[in-house]
């Protein structure tokens, strides 16, 4: 196994280095231009999930496609926007869509604007998703709060760290044991249970597959053995490189469907049911992250 930062050892199109330092600055320094707000929170919002951002005060919104060096979003569900305002009585800026790797996007544009959130001022990343439940007890509608994941692409080789690392940011080999921040988790867990969504939080594992079809049932099956509860198209690599950053991170799962594990289940699921899962929860996943944002100080960390 080589350990080095050669090139020959850089899937083509897959390096975070593919965008140069300078690229990410030119990037936050326009949009710091163009806004008065300086956030410490950053948002992303999942499939279904933009109305996260309507909730924030203050506005200013800017499309992906006017914003320098800014991948575009192709993917229904997915608006398009960066949006600044305040939330909880605090800065935050958020995405309204997401990219993902089944849209040809390589690792290093995936995982782009999460570089610009560090530069931007960001300590803690709120990453949210719609995922199919793996659990047997699991139920659509259900929220699951990540405590681990299991990357797949990232142990196939696919990973937004490979090519030559930027010490500007973090470490060669950055640890992924504490990624989901336990504080975070906590002070979700204690909100859902203040406002009587203990019910249907669950807190569980989360697996990241390619896509962008769904997965068969064999596939799901392993998925299962290997100790995911959830499982869906995104997430993984905004975290690995949040955690590279030093970003405090809470994932959020949204349960839209089941994934089939049995061969004779007829159900099948189907990208615009998952859309109407996520329209329906919207409001609770709104009330949730409100609530926790006003909970952080200014540094992140819990407020006293």
């Amino acid at each position: 196994m080589c350990l080095n930062s050669c090139s020959s050892c850089v899937p083509e199109g897959n390096s975070s280095m593919e965008t140069s330092h300078d690229e990410y600055l030119q990037t936050a320094e326009w949009l710091l231009s163009h806004t008065a707000h300086r956030p410490k929170v950053g948002v992303i919002c999942g499939s279904g999930l933009g109305a996260l951002a309507d909730a924030l005060k203050s506005q200013d919104s800017f499309s992906y496609t006017d914003i320098p060096h800014f991948p575009q979003s192709t993917v229904q569900g997915h608006a398009g926007r960066l949006v600044f305002g305040e939330l909880g009585g605090k800065a935050c800026v958020c995405m309204q869509g997401r990219f993902h790797m089944y849209e040809g996007h390589s690792l290093g544009k995936v995982t782009f604007p999460v570089r610009v959130f560090k530069l931007l001022g960001v300590e803690t990343l709120i990453v949210t998703n719609a995922a199919g439940s793996l659990a047997n007890s699991y139920k659509t509608g259900d929220i699951m709060i990540i405590k681990d994941h299991i990357n797949v692409p990232g142990l196939a080789g696919l990973n937004p760290l490979i090519g030559p690392n930027d010490e500007k940011f973090g470490p060669r080999f950055p640890p992924m044991s504490g990624a989901y921040d336990k504080a975070l988790r906590r002070m979700a867990l204690d909100i859902c249970k203040s406002r009587g969504y203990s019910q249907f939080v669950q807190e569980g594992v989360y697996c990241m597959v390619g896509g962008p079809n769904f997965e068969t049932i064999a596939e799901a099956r392993l998925l299962h053995k290997l100790g995911a509860d959830a499982v869906g198209m995104s997430t993984a690599p905004e975290v690995v490189s949040a955690s590279h950053c030093g970003l405090k991170v809470l994932g959020l799962s949204l349960i839209t469907n089941r994934v089939t594990k049995d061969y004779e289940d007829t159900e099948s699921v189907d990208h615009g049911k998952v859309l109407g899962v996520s329209k329906m929860r919207s409001e609770t996943l709104q009330g949730l992250v409100s609530e926790l944002v006003a909970q952080l100080d200014i540094n992140g960390t819990t407020a006293e």
